[in-house]
């Protein structure tokens, strides 16, 4: 065990530097960690007007088919509230550029409502949570272009961005997009956001919204994100987690409420971490699936 900890410690040390510094690995995370946490709801009132007008000439539209078409009003009854797939993502725009030096490809995606609610309250919400991830994935991948065509005027150096986008959910309750963001200037490092909408109530998830008021979710989930690195790393000697290191502010203790998550299609918790995160730079992005009877009686 000693010695698989010493290669594994003179791994990272090796990767380390020949890649990004644990500087740059850092101001990296600030910068994304930033971009995460911003409000973005001053941008967001000015879609959610736009797109509310659109919407209420839909609307409108659909009420008067109900009105002037029995057979339309009647399957209309059979239907529960969420109609069809209700959520989709498309793409808004390709970035793309290439050079000796330089490189982007770049799919940014956006969403759109595919149908409507028969509840005009879930309407509303599920207008809001669009407009506002739109807005957060649009400023998002702006300042990553932003910063990409800066480095254009550098006369040495090599910079290669993609972004691309991953539907990972669409159940009768939940849908989810997954932002793939990836950046290498010598070195890669990926990370990732994930968007998650509640079919049912039209909102955004948060962590806490899963889970009844007050419970502790913190703690089993990660308990069990430990056991299944352990796990891992038992099972594969070329695996390693930040669990036991020698730099102890490394080792990965607790998830928080602004812990990246998503449902799956089994409705399972899906923690995501970026690269470095709880891991060495060469393990990637990775991600646990809780069990769901580790959460069974804490969930809503």
């Amino acid at each position: 065990m000693q010695h698989r900890e010493e290669e594994m410690q003179g791994l990272k040390k090796e990767y380390m530097e020949h890649e990004m510094s644990m500087e740059q690995i850092e101001m990296l995370k600030l910068k994304i960690n930033q971009a995460k946490k911003e409000n973005v709801r001053d941008r967001n009132k000015v879609i959610v007007q736009r797109f509310g007008s659109v919407a209420a000439v839909i609307v409108a539209g659909f009420i008067i088919l109900l009105n002037t078409s029995n057979s339309v009003a009647y399957a209309m009854e059979k239907l529960p509230a969420i109609v069809g797939q209700f959520v989709k993502a498309v793409t808004l725009r390709d970035y793309e550029y290439a050079d000796e030096r330089h490189r982007a490809d770049m799919e940014i995606p956006q969403l759109e409502v595919e149908t409507i609610a028969e509840d005009e309250g879930i309407q509303e919400k599920l207008d809001e949570a669009v407009c506002e991830i739109n807005a957060e994935i649009l400023k998002i991948t702006d300042e990553i272009i932003a910063q990409f065509e800066t480095y254009l005027t550098e006369e040495e150096g090599y910079q290669e961005v993609i972004v691309e986008s991953e539907v990972l959910a669409t159940t009768e309750d939940y849908f989810t997009l997954k932002l793939i963001c990836y950046q290498g200037a010598g070195s890669g490092y990926q990370w990732n956001y994930y968007y998650t909408i509640d079919l049912n109530t039209g909102e955004r998830l948060q962590l806490k919204d899963i889970f009844e008021e007050g419970v502790d979710y913190i703690t089993p989930i990660s308990e069990n994100i430990k056991e299944q690195m352990q796990a891992q790393m038992d099972a594969d000697e070329m695996v390693h987690y930040w669990l036991h290191d020698e730099i102890e502010e490394w080792n990965f203790k607790a998830i928080t409420d602004e812990t990246s998550f998503y449902l799956n299609d089994k409705d399972n918790v899906v923690i995501g971490f970026d690269e470095g995160e709880v891991a060495p730079m060469y393990m990637g992005t990775v991600e646990f699936e809780i069990p769901s009877e580790i959460l069974k009686d804490i969930r809503k």
